[in-house]
């Protein structure tokens, strides 16, 4: 028994990383972050790409080109579109395998939307062996927001 504790006690360096826990598209659910999915892009469509603004002497020195891109993405039991920003927009090309980090779920026009933000990450990987359920888009699902009235 005293041994086991030892095996899992840190001695004093750093705590082990928690594996992380894989969900399935089908599980997302609105207003929900801290996923991590194994997906396949789809397709990648730009819908935004604004120019680097000219620099003047006044300006400040962090202004950068917009690029975004809404990305169908999926696994084997649904799909949904991923907001890809910047240097997010080369990692979503179609085709590719990614695993998403500590991904959140927006709602924009009343559906659901995955983004990665600064605290996420997007690696791309080895071509996965599933088949994309593409009949189960679940940002085609509209959302309501309604105000709960507490009595």
């Amino acid at each position: 028994m005293a041994s086991n504790q030892n095996e899992n006690s840190n001695n004093g360096t750093k705590s082990a990383k928690r594996k992380p826990v894989f969900t399935k598209v089908d599980q997302l659910k609105p207003g929900t972050n801290g996923h991590n999915l194994v997906v396949k892009v789809l397709s990648s469509d730009t819908v935004l790409q604004k120019p680097q603004p000219p620099r003047s002497s006044s300006s400040s020195h962090n202004l950068r080109a917009t690029l975004i891109a809404e990305c169908l993405i999926g696994d084997d039991t649904g799909t949904i579109i991923f907001t890809a920003r910047n240097e997010q927009v080369d990692l979503m090309k179609a085709g590719n395998t990614v695993i998403l980090r500590n991904a959140k779920i927006d709602i924009f026009k009343g559906s659901m939307r995955m983004a990665v933000d600064k605290w996420g990450r997007i690696e791309v990987t080895e071509t996965a062996d599933f088949i994309v359920k593409q009949d189960n888009n679940i940002s085609l699902v509209e959302y309501e927001l309604v105000n709960v009235v507490e009595e």
